[in-house]
Order: C-alpha cells, then sequence, then structure tokens
C-alpha cells in the first residue's frame, strides 16, 4: 500500500479477497523472507529461495553460431520446453512476453532440439534476464552471452533458485552479486520442475 493508506487494513483485504478469489487451486508466490510466517498462516509453505544477483556487466564477445532469435524457434517446442521448469500451463502469457516491446529472445540448438533459451528486458534500472532455461551451464552461458551482447553494457540483474548451484556459479561468472532474495512458496503440492534447468527466473511478480 502506498504511504497515505496504511494501517487501516486494506492491504490485508485485498489479500483476503484474492485468497478467497482462488478457491482450491494452489497459490504460488515469490516474498519476501520477513514476511514467510504470516505468509504460512495463509496455507503457504517454503519450496525455496530465488536471490536476485545484479552489476554492471560489459558486453561479451559475439555468441556462438548455433544461438538464434528465439522468435525463430517453433513456438510449441518453447511451450514444451518451459512445461517442464513452471508448475502450470502458460502458453499465452508466454507468447506475449518472448513478443513484448523491447523483450529479446535467444535460444541454443543442439541436435534439431531446443537446449536453451532466454528473453532479456529493459527494466526501470538496467535490463534483467529471465527466463533462462537451459540443459546445462554451457548451455545458459552461452544463451547469457547472446543476451548480453544484444544490448551492450551496462546493469543487469538475473533471479536465480539457490538450490541451483550452477545456476549461481553462472551469475557470479558474471561478476552479478546477491542483491535481494525471496522465498518461493506454494499453497499445496505442484508438479515436479526441473529446478537445475531454471538458471533465470521469469519474473517474481509473475513466476
Amino acid at each position: 500500500m502506498r504511504a497515505p493508506f496504511r494501517g487501516a487494513g486494506h492491504g490485508l483485504r485485498i489479500w483476503n479477497a484474492a485468497i478467497a478469489h482462488a478457491g482450491s487451486r494452489v497459490i504460488g508466490l515469490d516474498g519476501v523472507v520477513a514476511q514467510q510466517d504470516n505468509y504460512r498462516k495463509s496455507g503457504f509453505e517454503l519450496a525455496y529461495a530465488n536471490v536476485r544477483y545484479g552489476g554492471i556487466v560489459v558486453a561479451p564477445p559475439p555468441p556462438p553460431a548455433d544461438v538464434v532469435a528465439l522468435k525463430t524457434i517453433p513456438f510449441a517446442m518453447v511451450d514444451t520446453d518451459d512445461a517442464t521448469v513452471f508448475p502450470a500451463p502458460r502458453g499465452t502469457f508466454l507468447r506475449a512476453w518472448i513478443d513484448a516491446p523491447g523483450h529479446i529472445g535467444r535460444a541454443l540448438m543442439r541436435d534439431g532440439r531446443l537446449a536453451a533459451w532466454g528473453v532479456i528486458r529493459p527494466c526501470r534500472m538496467g535490463r534483467k534476464i529471465g527466463p533462462l532455461v537451459a540443459d546445462d551451464r554451457a548451455g545458459a552461458e552461452a544463451t547469457m552471452q547472446a543476451l548480453l551482447a544484444s544490448g551492450g553494457s551496462g546493469e543487469v540483474f538475473l533471479d536465480v533458485p539457490a538450490v541451483n548451484r550452477d545456476a549461481v556459479a553462472l551469475a557470479e561468472s558474471f561478476g552479478l552479486k546477491p542483491a535481494f532474495e525471496t522465498a518461493r512458496m506454494y499453497t499445496g503440492p505442484i508438479r515436479p520442475l526441473r529446478l537445475d534447468r531454471v538458471f533465470g527466473v521469469t519474473s517474481f511478480e509473475l513466476g
């Protein structure tokens, strides 16, 4: 809530209305660590932590030739791959995210299959990479290199699941430093996810 409206219970009423609207559906959130106990009171349980890394990155050299524009990849291939790292279908959102003004996507193909892909976008401060999905660190690094090369030097942010040590190491290898942490929490069970393939969360606000 904006400062003049705090302390009157508006935020709690909005929260309760949203929880009620969800009904029996499983809800996921990325909440500030200090509020975890309050989220638990509403039925949320901690799954893992996400950490935001940020810093000034110098534009890397040109990426490998097998990294291509994400829009040249059949969308069905991207949508299917996304299902391995996100607990709900989000094809409509994903297509809009990739096509949004200012968003640039890159993909790495290996033997005719999608091995890594990601999107970089402008933010209020600098640029943010997300999602960044890859079979391994090498694929994530090649794709991240291509994304960074698309916009030159500047401030960059990457949100990574703390449980993916390769993702943490990748962020650190580009000189990025921890700046913020959130708690990924759910109100119920979700389908198994390949968090080892998540090198960059799409958005704390949108999952």
